[in-house]
C-alpha cells in the first residue's frame, strides 16, 4: 500500500527530479514538463545547470530545445546541482564500462547516496540507466533498506530501462514499450502508474532482474546481428562480392533480416551493453564475447585499407573522413568507431587528414580542422565514407567520381531494382 503524504509533501513544487541531463535524462524531463509535471532537473556540472536554467540545451537533439525553452518559460522544469524532495525520482546516470571493462556503477551509486537525504515515504525511485542483473537492488535497494526504509511499503524502486534512439528521443520516450521491473510487485505497479501518465506505449511489467537483463539482451542481440554483417562483409570482400547487393537481396527472405556492416559499433548502449552480460555470465556468454571481438576489429580493418589505397598515390595523399559520430544525423561521439579510425590516421605519417562533420561545430581532433564536404571531397585524392549522414546522401554522386572511395556504410550502394 502506498503511504500516504502529508500536506507539505503536496505542496513541494516538484512532482518529479530527473538524475542526470545528459542525452536521456534532459529530453525526460522536457517531455514531463512540457506535459505539465513539475520537473527538477538535476546535475552535477554547473554549467549544464546554467544552461538549462536559460532555456537552453547542451546536447543536439530534434526539438528538444523547444520543449526546454517553453518548460523553463512556463516554470515546470528548474535544474539543480543536488536532488530535490519530489514525488517521483528517475536515475539517468551514464554506466560506462570500467577498468577490464568491468560495468561503472559509480555514478549509480552516488545519486542513490545523494537520494537518500530527500526522499520521503511514499516516494518512487526508477532506475533508467543501464546496469547489470542485480544492481536495483543491491545498490539502490540496499541503500534504501539501510535508511530504514521497505521496499514496496514506504518506498517504491524499479527499473525502467531506456530504450530511446539518439535523433528521435523525444518521440520514443513516449511512444515505445516500456519495460518495468520492481523490487516487489507493488513497485512494479507504483512504477508503471507513474509511466501511464505520458508513455503511449504498452507497459511491460516483470521483476527488476529480468527488466535489466531484457535491455541488456536487445542490445547484445543487435550486437550479434551486427557482427555478423561485418564478418560477412569481410568475406564478400575476399570473394570479389557486393556485400550491399548480397544483404539486399537476403533480407528479401521473409524470415532473415541482416543488419548493415561498417566501420565498427559505436554508442553507449550497443558497444558498451554485452559486457555487462559478459560481466555477469563471464562462462556462459561466449557468443556475446566473439561479436564483441569482430566488431571491436572493424576500425583496424578499414585503417589497414586506407593505407592500402593510400600506397598507390605519391607523395601524401589527402584523405577526406566523411563522419565522426557513432551513427548518422547526431553529434553523439561516444565509443564512436569513426573517430577512433580518424583518430589514428591523424597519428599515421604521410596523410593529410580533412575532417567532415556536419554536426559538429569543431574538430574534436587537435590540428585538424573540420572542412565542408563539397571542398574536402573536391580535393581529397581518397574518400572514406564512415557515416551514413542524410546531408552526405544529398550531395552529388558526381563530387565522388574523381577520389578513391573506400564506402564502409554502403551509402552510394545502388538499390537492388525489382523485376
Amino acid at each position: 500500500m502506498e503511504h500516504p503524504r502529508s500536506d507539505a509533501d503536496a505542496a513541494h513544487p516538484f512532482e518529479v527530479s530527473v538524475i542526470g541531463l545528459g542525452y536521456v535524462g534532459l529530453p525526460t524531463a522536457a517531455v514531463l514538463a512540457t506535459a505539465g509535471q513539475r520537473v527538477a532537473g538535476v546535475d552535477l556540472r554547473p554549467e549544464i545547470v546554467d544552461t538549462i536554467n536559460a532555456g537552453a540545451i547542451h546536447i543536439v537533439e530534434p526539438e528538444l530545445d523547444a520543449l526546454v525553452r517553453a518548460a523553463v518559460a512556463a516554470g515546470t522544469l528548474r535544474a539543480h546541482l543536488t536532488p530535490q524532495p519530489a514525488r517521483a525520482h528517475l536515475i539517468c546516470v551514464p554506466t560506462p564500462l570500467g577498468p577490464g571493462r568491468a560495468p561503472g556503477l559509480d555514478h549509480v551509486a552516488a545519486a542513490a547516496e545523494a537520494l537518500l537525504g530527500v526522499l520521503r515515504p511514499g516516494d518512487l525511485v526508477v532506475l533508467e540507466s543501464t546496469v547489470p542483473p542485480g544492481t536495483t537492488r543491491a545498490v539502490i535497494g540496499e541503500r534504501v533498506r539501510a535508511r530504514g526504509f521497505t521496499p514496496g511499503v514506504d518506498i517504491f524502486i524499479a527499473h525502467a530501462p531506456e530504450r530511446v534512439l539518439p535523433g528521435a528521443v523525444i518521440r520514443e520516450v513516449v511512444d515505445n514499450p516500456r519495460v518495468i521491473g520492481g523490487l516487489t510487485d507493488a513497485c512494479t505497479a507504483r512504477c508503471a502508474a507513474f509511466y501511464e501518465r505520458f508513455v503511449r506505449g504498452e507497459l511491460l511489467r516483470t521483476s527488476a532482474e529480468t527488466a535489466e537483463l531484457c535491455k541488456l539482451a536487445e542490445n547484445a542481440f543487435r550486437d550479434v546481428n551486427i557482427a555478423f554483417a561485418n564478418e560477412l562483409a569481410a568475406i564478400a570482400g575476399h570473394l570479389h562480392v557486393d556485400i550491399w547487393e548480397l544483404i539486399a537481396l537476403a533480407n528479401r527472405h521473409p524470415r532473415v533480416q541482416i543488419l548493415r556492416p561498417g566501420p565498427g559499433v559505436g554508442g553507449h548502449c550497443i558497444a558498451v551493453d554485452p559486457w555487462f552480460i559478459v560481466a555477469s555470465a563471464p562462462a556462459h556468454s561466449a557468443l556475446i564475447q566473439a561479436a564483441r571481438a569482430v566488431n571491436d576489429a572493424r576500425p583496424g580493418h578499414v585503417i589497414a585499407e586506407v593505407h592500402r589505397l593510400a600506397q598507390s598515390h605519391r607523395g601524401r595523399p589527402r584523405v577526406a573522413l566523411l563522419g565522426l559520430s557513432y551513427k548518422p544525423d547526431i553529434d553523439d561521439l561516444r565509443e564512436s568507431p569513426a573517430l577512433a579510425i580518424a583518430r589514428a590516421l591523424a597519428e599515421a605519417p604521410g596523410l593529410e587528414l580533412l575532417l567532415v562533420e556536419p554536426h559538429l561545430s569543431r574538430s574534436p581532433i587537435e590540428g585538424h580542422a573540420l572542412h565542408d564536404p563539397h571542398e574536402a571531397l573536391a580535393a581529397a585524392d581518397i574518400a572514406v565514407i564512415l557515416v551514413a549522414h542524410r546531408a552526405f546522401r544529398r550531395l552529388p554522386r558526381e563530387l565522388f567520381l574523381a577520389p578513391r572511395v573506400l564506402d564502409t556504410v554502403g551509402l552510394l550502394a545502388a538499390p537492388i531494382a525489382p523485376s
